[in-house]
């Protein structure tokens, strides 16, 4: 069964619909040119009212290790998701306990993939525009034959039409989206969440 994560959460109403619909993990952007980003206290609050066996991801893009750690603590979020340019080392430093991002051209380096000390990678569009939550996709032939031990989360320009095409290619471990569902920033729709969550678990 394929995993659902709903990424940009930034209102208790989205977060528990969310989960209602089946989703299994929710992300929080703290990365402050984000346009979905949120205040740590701020996700909190939501945090603190999300039901158990749900698990709550921060999301940071080139930023140290000192704020990651100290938002994780006013936060209480349980994994972080590393976004940008980060490096190995920096996953080290976290105890492993944490997602990679790649952003993804027009091929993958199975040496870079591996080279992360993190369970999962998340493969996601490279853009100029930014950082994730572009709506771009790229083209998941490349993932079809990768060789690595990574648990893959596919995202970039997933959509309620595409994501079950998307499974069938990848066969990823989870999936991960914020702007295929929103009507817009930082708000989603709950027509295309709950579309979205229907398509997953029915194509699988």
């Amino acid at each position: 069964m394929t995993k659902i994560k709903i990424c940009g959460i930034t209102n208790i109403e989205d977060a528990i619909l969310a989960i209602d619909l089946g989703a299994d993990a929710l992300g929080f952007m703290f990365y402050e040119e984000s346009k979905r980003y949120i205040k740590p206290l701020e996700a909190r609050c939501i945090i603190s009212q999300l039901p158990p066996f749900i698990t709550t991801v921060g999301v940071f893009v080139n930023q140290e290790l000192d704020e990651i750690n100290d938002m994780k603590e006013k936060a209480g979020f349980d994994t972080i998701q590393l976004h940008g340019d980060e490096s190995p080392e920096l996953c080290t430093k976290l105890g492993g306990k944490a997602i990679k991002t790649i952003r993804v051209r027009d091929s993958i380096n199975s040496r870079e993939v591996e080279s992360y000390p993190t369970q999962a990678i998340l493969f996601d569009t490279y853009s100029t525009k930014g950082y994730g939550g572009t709506g771009e996709s790229f083209s998941w032939e490349i993932l079809k034959d990768l060789n690595t031990t990574k648990k893959i989360i596919l995202s970039g320009g997933l959509s309620p039409e595409n994501v079950v095409q998307a499974i069938q290619t990848v066969k990823p471990y989870a999936v991960d989206i914020s702007s295929g569902v929103e009507e817009y920033y930082g708000k989603k729709s709950p027509e295309k969440l709950k579309k979205f969550i229907e398509a997953v678990r029915n194509g699988n």
